[in-house]
């Protein structure tokens, strides 16, 4: 749906995003990366507000920038925003509604269905003046679903939302992605968005650092070494087998847990099927807990921006 192709935006001497070549498809893809990473430059020129100064940005095949045959099939929800404090919430979605082209004959249902799909039927008809972030955030993805555009771009959606309107929040975002669209969520905030999706752009300086799944992405981080943590009540006998195996580098003891070990592989998959059978030859040995702190979004960004 989405392709960049050595796409560049500089404001001036200041580098906006340098050089960036990826697609995007269908589902919920995530675009990551520290406040100033290039994101929000990223979001513009795929809504067509910005124009690349150079490569191409193409939209369903097309140019997005004043492209309106575009923009009917795209929907936005900008960080920022300028709500008309003195409307309702249902005042504003069926404003836009008005402008985004629907039916009037279908105006009322779509805007009532809308507001309850994001949970905000009880608050409809309150000043938008007396919402609360959260609340705000919710009426906005309202308005940037009212027309069942093909792509959804959210910059900062979950910001203001308390635990459990995140999680209806990345509902109603899995609905579209199972409906075929293209969701794309910006965020900086890396355990937010490892709820809702492992495909992710990850944006550093401008640039793109990596794209696609990440527990793909981190399988492909030679140079660092992945690290299993086991919690066992043998794991001084534990680490004594594994260690002597010759895809396990090193095993730690926790210096305060004696049942807390660390191992580092670079073959984590022979590991993984080779540790039930270890398991079982060591006669009252009982794993209580096994995983790898390095299969999260945290990691894979910290491994590529200090590589």
């Amino acid at each position: 749906m989405i392709v960049l192709e050595h796409a560049s935006r500089w404001y001036g001497q200041v580098i906006g995003i340098n050089d960036v070549s990826g697609t995007i498809g269908p589902g919920i893809t995530a675009l990551l990366g520290p406040n100033g990473a290039g994101k929000s430059t990223m979001m513009k020129l795929i809504t067509g507000q910005l124009r690349p100064t150079t490569g191409k940005v193409e939209v369903f095949g097309e140019a997005p920038f004043g492209n309106s045959a575009v923009y009917r099939r795209l929907g936005y929800c900008p960080e920022s925003e300028s709500s008309y404090d003195d409307m309702t919430g249902r005042q504003m979605v069926t404003m836009l509604a008005w402008m985004a082209g629907l039916p009037g004959a279908q105006i009322d249902k779509r805007v009532a269905d809308m507001i309850d799909h994001v949970g905000m039927t009880y608050a409809a008809d309150r000043k938008i003046g007396g919402y609360s972030k959260g609340m705000r955030q919710r009426i906005k993805i309202a308005q940037g679903i009212i027309h069942d555009p093909d792509v959804l771009l959210l910059d900062e959606p979950l910001n203001g939302l308390d635990p459990m309107g995140r999680r209806e929040v990345a509902q109603v975002l899995h609905g579209l992605a199972e409906q075929g669209k293209c969701v794309i969520v910006s965020s900086h905030i890396l355990y937010e968005v490892e709820q809702m999706t492992s495909n992710i752009l990850l944006m550093h300086r401008g640039r793109l650092m990596a794209q696609g799944d990440i527990y793909r992405i981190r399988g492909l981080i030679d140079s660092h070494p992945h690290r299993i943590a086991i919690t066992s009540t043998q794991a001084r006998l534990l680490a004594q087998i594994l260690i002597s195996r010759p895809y396990v580098i090193s095993a730690r003891l926790d210096a305060i847990d004696d049942r807390k070990l660390e191992i580092e592989t670079r073959q984590p998959d022979m590991f993984y099927s080779e540790f039930p059978s270890i398991v079982d030859s060591a006669p009252g040995m009982r794993v209580e807990r096994l995983y790898s702190p390095d299969n999260n979004l945290e990691s894979v960004f910290k491994y590529l921006v200090e590589a």
